[in-house]
C-alpha cells in the first residue's frame, strides 16, 4: 500500500483534525469522529467503506491538502493588504463581523452555503450547513472548542457551486489547499485569529468546572484577554484565571501550530487590536477585497483602531516562539521533507 504522508502527521499526533482529507478523499476512505480521534489506517472497523488498503486508491490527495504537510510561513503578515476595525448589528463575540459577512453574502446570492458551529446551553456544539441567511446568527459567538469544519463539506461539494468556509488557521489552510489542488468551489475563506483550541470534554469537564470553578451551563460567554481566560456567567459575574493555567490543556496539535492570523484566508477576523465590541479585519487577497466590498454597507468602521496591528503582531510572535521548535522537532521524525517553514 502507498504510504500517505499524512500518516506521519497522524502517528506523531500533530494532525490538526481540520477535516480537509475527509471531504476531499475521492475514495471516501477517511472518516473522523466528533472528537477527531486518531485513526489507524489498518483498522478495519474505522472505515465506513472498509479498510484503507481496500479503499485507498493511492492518489495521495490527502497529503496534498494537509496543512501540517504543507508547512507554515515565517512571515504571516506578508500578504496583509489592509487592516481595519469593523462591527455589525449582530450581537456576536465582539463585532459580529464574521456572521455579518456570511449573512449578507447569502442574502445577495454570492455564496450558496457556509458551515457554521451551533451550540446548546451546555456548550455542546454541532456542525450545521447554512443556506438561509437568517440562520447564520445561530452560529454567532466564539466557542473555543474544536470541530472539524472541513469534514462537513463532502456533500456540499456535490450539491453547491459557491461555498464559503469559516475556520481557525488550520482549517483556513486546509481550505486553501483544497481550493488550489482539488476543488474550486470554495470561493471565500474567512479565517479566525486563534492561539489555541480545546477538546469539548476538556473544556466541559476540566477547564470550566475545575480551573475556573463555575457550572458550564451558567456560562454565557468565554474570552481570552489581558493575559487571562474569562468566563462570563448569566448572573452578570466575571470569572477569570491566568492563561497559563488553561494553555497546557489545549489540543496537542495546537502546540505545534505556527499560524495565528489565518495567513491562508481571504479575510481574517479576530477580537484583537481593536476596542471592545469591535473586530479586527485583515484583507489578504483579491477575493477577500471583492467580497468584503459587497458587505461594507452593513458594517460600521473605525479608522486607525487601537491598540492596533502591533498587538496582533506581538501575539503572533508569541505563538511562533512557543511552537516553532516543537513543530521542527516533529518534522525531523517525518519520513518526508515537505514540512517546515517557507
Amino acid at each position: 500500500m502507498v504510504h500517505p504522508k499524512i500518516m506521519d502527521v497522524i502517528n506523531f499526533d500533530v494532525c490538526t483534525a481540520c477535516g480537509a482529507c475527509v471531504s476531499a478523499c475521492p475514495a471516501g476512505a477517511i472518516t473522523m469522529g466528533k472528537a477527531a480521534e486518531i485513526r489507524d489506517p489498518d483498522n478495519l472497523e474505522l472505515y465506513t467503506q472498509g479498510a484503507a488498503p481496500n479503499v485507498c486508491e493511492g492518489c495521495l490527495t490527502c497529503s496534498r491538502i494537509c496543512p501540517v504537510v504543507d508547512g507554515y510561513y515565517e512571515d504571516e503578515f506578508a500578504n496583509v493588504r489592509s487592516f481595519l476595525a469593523a462591527k455589525s448589528n449582530i450581537a456576536g463575540q465582539d463585532g459580529g463581523v464574521t456572521s455579518a459577512i456570511a449573512r449578507s453574502l447569502l442574502r445577495q446570492g454570492e455564496i450558496d452555503c457556509v458551515v457554521g458551529i451551533t451550540m446548546n446551553e451546555k456548550w455542546e456544539t454541532e456542525l450545521e450547513l447554512f443556506t438561509n441567511a437568517e440562520d447564520v446568527e445561530k452560529a454567532k459567538g466564539t466557542k473555543y472548542t474544536y470541530d472539524s469544519v472541513l469534514s462537513a463539506l463532502r456533500d456540499p461539494f456535490n450539491e453547491y457551486e459557491k461555498i464559503a468556509v469559516i475556520g481557525v488557521p488550520c482549517q483556513a489552510h486546509g481550505a486553501r489547499l483544497i481550493s488550489e489542488n482539488v476543488n474550486d468551489k470554495i470561493v471565500l475563506i474567512i479565517g479566525l485569529l486563534c492561539m489555541e483550541s480545546f477538546y469539548h470534554d476538556v473544556m466541559q469537564e476540566k477547564i470550566i468546572p475545575e480551573i475556573v470553578g463555575v457550572n458550564i451551563a451558567d456560562v454565557k460567554k468565554m474570552d481570552f484577554g489581558k493575559g487571562k481566560f474569562w468566563a462570563y456567567t448569566k448572573d452578570g459575574e466575571e470569572h477569570s484565571v491566568k492563561i497559563a493555567e488553561v494553555a497546557p490543556h489545549a489540543r496537542n496539535p495546537c502546540h505545534h501550530c505556527n499560524d495565528y492570523t489565518s495567513v491562508f484566508a481571504d479575510i481574517s477576523v479576530g477580537s484583537v487590536g481593536t476596542p471592545d465590541g469591535w473586530n479586527c479585519v485583515l484583507l489578504r487577497t483579491d477575493a477577500g477585497e471583492k467580497y468584503f466590498k459587497m458587505v461594507e454597507s452593513e458594517l460600521e468602521f473605525m479608522e486607525d483602531p487601537k491598540p492596533g496591528m502591533g498587538l496582533i503582531e506581538k501575539l503572533a510572535k508569541m505563538k511562533h516562539d512557543n511552537n516553532s521548535e516543537h513543530y521542527l522537532e516533529v518534522c525531523e521524525k517525518f519520513s518526508f521533507d515537505d514540512g517546515g517553514f517557507r
